[in-house]
């Protein structure tokens, strides 16, 4: 069995629009697009991690978010435990900071997008976000 990755994952949101990044080439999962997050470290906890990623990633703030959903998600390679927060106030202006593309989409564009099958569930449970 492969080991548990536990991710913390921002779903930031400003003026009906999403931010996402691309995935790196060389990275799990490469050159799809993603809700920007990352892995909590040892006795860390979500919240942390999330602070933590979001400011390392694309150096923003946050100032407060709202869970959003959990998924469990099975790669063969590797297994994923997301945590995802709606994100809609935060400091700064979202950048990519690790060299990966980054863009604001509109809720109606992200069916047309490439990701990876966990942020899926991510994309329609954002539905509510922007009936």
């Amino acid at each position: 069995m492969n080991k548990l990755i536990h991710v913390a994952v921002g779903v930031i949101i400003r003026d009906q629009h999403i931010f996402l990044t691309k995935r790196l080439a060389n990275a799990h999962q490469g050159g799809k697009w993603e809700f920007p997050g990352g892995k909590l470290e040892n006795d860390e906890s979500v919240a942390q991690a999330l602070h933590r990623e979001l400011k390392e990633e694309i150096a923003i703030d946050v100032l407060s978010c709202n869970p959003l959903l959990q998924i469990k998600h099975d790669y063969g390679d590797k297994q994923v435990l997301l945590d995802v927060f709606v994100i809609t106030n935060f400091l700064g202006e979202p950048t990519a900071q690790e060299g990966q593309e980054q863009s604001w989409f509109a809720f109606s564009q992200l069916s047309s997008l490439d990701f990876p099958e966990a942020n899926k569930a991510i994309v329609k449970k954002l539905e509510v976000y922007f009936d």
